[in-house]
């Protein structure tokens, strides 16, 4: 039986425990991309409080694909510097950590291109050209190989919260009559051309995904297309699928299909579908983030199989040192999610951090 601080090998990572700090982006960097000082600060301390496998903030892989204000890049070389930084911090301090790289699609509200036309508020996306597809591909593999470059341990693939990825799986936002639309195995035909441009150019490093449980929207992705992307991406050699959930047209009344029917993983509003998908995975690994606040829910996921990995991230904005804290006796998180780190007068205009106190 695995235990919450066991050790844990991901092809050439060798994770000091079953914690990940989910992809968090710290929305301060510069202009351009480039990162500035607190950031590299925030992964110094990440990488002291001992947390098993960091992720970084979400990397746009082209200017195109920028998300937000504030988000770092890994479009071009002259973001290697910064990044490597990074790396190196956090290795001088006995952490490993993996680069996850990211295009926004209709999010970039520059130039809505996604799948689809689709209709937002006060807004209306126009559908991405063959030629812009395949560019992003090619887009996605550059951009593994800038992170390797820079010293990363692996990447991790953006396929959740309705970036373009996700927005390509989602029936909803995904109208095409191409083979890039229709039926599911097409859907995810994106998805499956970035993994493997990725692996033809990192070679054996590991290569991850975050990937919905669930959209959470009538007519979008649900737990059963899951379970299908889930089981067709570990048969291709991915080799950790981070669970989470929330696309477009999401509903929160909707949330609740994913819960678990054991009451004692009430805390954990993904668990039921992790338990669904588990089924898919195989020996494939597994994390499972949001929700997770109290020791004893982290111990019990773990020791039961669920999945392999506790994957947190506003407990860490508040608690660098928060694995350090549990495995010395601290019962639980201390971030009550109040998501003022969240605010529109902070987020992207102030370096991240816990507004609590």
């Amino acid at each position: 039986m695995a235990s919450l601080f066991d050790q844990l090998e991901i092809r050439s990572i060798t994770m000091k425990n079953r914690f990940m700090r989910s992809a968090t982006t710290s929305a301060y960097a510069r202009e351009d991309g480039t990162l500035r000082q607190p950031i590299i600060d925030l992964y110094r301390d990440l990488a002291e409080g001992g947390i098993g496998l960091i992720l970084t903030g979400h990397l746009y892989v082209l200017n195109s694909g920028k998300a937000h204000q504030g988000m770092a890049g890994i479009s071009q070389d002259s973001h290697i510097a910064g990044l490597k930084r990074i790396a190196r911090i956090v290795h001088r301090n006995g952490g490993r950590i993996v680069a996850q790289l990211n295009h926004a699609g209709i999010q970039h509200e520059p130039d809505r291109a996604g799948p689809s036309e689709y209709a937002g508020r006060n807004w209306r996306s126009r559908a991405m050209s063959e030629d812009e597809i395949q560019d992003i591909v090619g887009a996605f593999g550059d951009a593994a190989h800038r992170a390797l470059t820079a010293g990363f341990d692996g990447v991790q693939i953006h396929g959740a919260h309705g970036y373009l990825v996700s927005q390509f799986l989602s029936r909803l936002v995904n109208r095409r009559n191409d083979p890039w639309g229709g039926s599911l195995q097409n859907r995810m035909r994106l998805l499956t051309a970035i993994y493997e441009e990725i692996r033809s150019t990192v070679g054996n490093a590991p290569v991850m995904l975050k990937l919905n449980c669930d959209d959470f929207s009538p007519d979008g992705f649900t737990v059963h297309d899951s379970g299908f992307v889930v089981q067709k991406m570990f048969e291709r050699g991915v080799d950790l699928i981070e669970i989470s959930g929330g696309g477009l047209g999401r509903r929160e009344e909707l949330i609740a299909r994913a819960n678990h029917d054991d009451s004692s993983l009430d805390e954990i509003p993904f668990a039921g579908h992790a338990a669904r998908l588990r089924a898919k995975t195989g020996a494939g690994l597994m994390a499972l983030v949001n929700g997770f606040r109290t020791l004893s829910t982290m111990r019990n996921i773990i020791e039961r199989g669920l999945v392999d990995i506790v994957s947190m991230s506003r407990p860490f904005i508040r608690n660098p040192k928060l694995v350090q804290d549990l495995q010395v006796g601290q019962e639980s998180a201390t971030c009550i999610r109040c998501d003022r780190c969240l605010a529109p007068n902070v987020f992207g205009k102030e370096m991240l951090r816990c507004h609590l106190d």
